[in-house]
C-alpha cells in the first residue's frame, strides 16, 4: 500500500510544478504580446515619418498647418492602396489563424512579429491625427486598464467562459458596424462603436487571459511542448489584438487632434 505522505508528497511537487510551468507560460505569452506592442508602435512612428514633410516643394498635399504627405504618405493613405492597409490586419489575423496548426512553433512566433507590423503600417495614420502627447496618454491609460483586467481574469475564482459566445458576436458586429460606416462617415456611428468597443473588448481581455490560463492548466501534463508553444503565440495574439482596439477606440473618444 502507497504510503500517504508519499503521495501528499508527489502531489505537491507535481502541483509546484504545474504552478512554475503556467507562470512561465504566462510570462511568455505577455512578453511575445509585448515585443509585438514595440515592433507596431515603431513601425507606425517610422511609417508615419517616411509619410509626412514640413517642405512643401514636391509635395503631394496638404494635411495642415506647415504639414504635407510626401508622395509615399500620399499612396498610403488618399490611393485605392488605403483599403488595402486598412483590411490587411484583418485578412492576416485570418490567414493565421487557419494556417497556424501546419506552422512551428517558432514560425508562429516569426509570422506574429510580420503581423504586427503590418498592423503599425494600418494604424500609421495615428500620428498624423493625433498629438504625440494625446496618443502616450491614451496608451498609458490603456496599459493600466488591460493590466487590472488581466490580472482579474487571471485571479478570479468565478468561471467568466460564458462570456465567450456573447463577446464574439459582439467583435462581428463591430467590425460590420465599421465596414459600413467607412461609407456613412457619421460622427455618432463612431462615437457608439469605440464607446461600445471598448466595453467588449475589456471583457474579452479578462476572458482571453482566463482562457489561456485554463487552456493551459488542461494541457499541462501531456507535455506537448510544441502545442504549448503555438498555444502561447496564440494567446498572445489574442491579448495584443483586445490592446490594440481598446487603445484605438479610447484614441477616438478621448484623443485630441492636430
Amino acid at each position: 500500500m502507497a504510503d500517504v505522505n508519499t503521495i501528499r508528497t508527489q502531489t505537491g511537487t507535481r502541483a509546484a510544478a504545474i504552478d512554475e510551468g503556467l507562470r512561465a507560460h504566462m510570462n511568455k505569452v505577455y512578453g511575445t504580446m509585448s515585443v509585438g506592442m514595440l515592433i507596431t508602435f515603431a513601425a507606425a512612428w517610422a511609417i508615419s515619418g517616411l509619410a509626412v514633410t514640413n517642405d512643401p516643394s514636391g509635395a503631394a498635399g496638404q494635411i495642415g498647418a506647415d504639414r504635407y504627405l510626401t508622395d509615399f504618405g500620399y499612396a498610403l493613405y488618399a490611393s485605392p492602396l488605403k483599403w488595402l492597409v486598412m483590411f490587411a490586419p484583418l485578412l492576416f489575423v485570418f490567414g493565421f489563424g487557419a494556417a497556424i496548426n501546419k506552422m512551428s512553433a517558432a514560425t508562429a512566433q516569426t509570422v506574429f512579429y510580420i503581423f504586427a507590423a503590418v498592423m503599425g503600417v494600418s494604424i500609421s495614420s495615428i500620428f498624423l491625427v493625433f498629438t504625440g502627447y494625446s496618443i502616450a496618454q491614451i496608451f498609458l491609460i490603456t496599459s493600466i486598464a488591460f493590466a487590472g483586467l488581466s490580472l482579474w481574469g487571471y485571479t478570479t475564482k468565478k468561471d467568466i467562459s460564458g462570456w465567450g459566445s456573447f463577446l464574439i458576436m459582439g467583435v462581428i458586429g463591430l467590425i460590420v458596424a465599421s465596414i459600413v460606416n467607412i461609407f456613412l462617415g457619421s460622427p455618432a456611428l463612431m462615437f457608439a462603436i469605440s464607446a461600445i468597443g471598448v466595453l467588449i473588448f475589456a471583457g474579452l481581455t479578462a476572458y482571453d487571459t482566463q482562457r489561456i490560463k485554463s487552456e493551459y492548466l488542461a494541457h499541462a501534463s501531456h507535455g506537448d511542448s510544441e502545442w504549448l508553444g503555438k498555444a502561447a503565440i496564440m494567446g498572445a495574439l489574442s491579448l495584443y489584438l483586445n490592446f490594440i482596439n481598446m487603445f484605438m477606440m479610447l484614441l477616438q473618444l478621448f484623443g485630441n487632434r492636430e
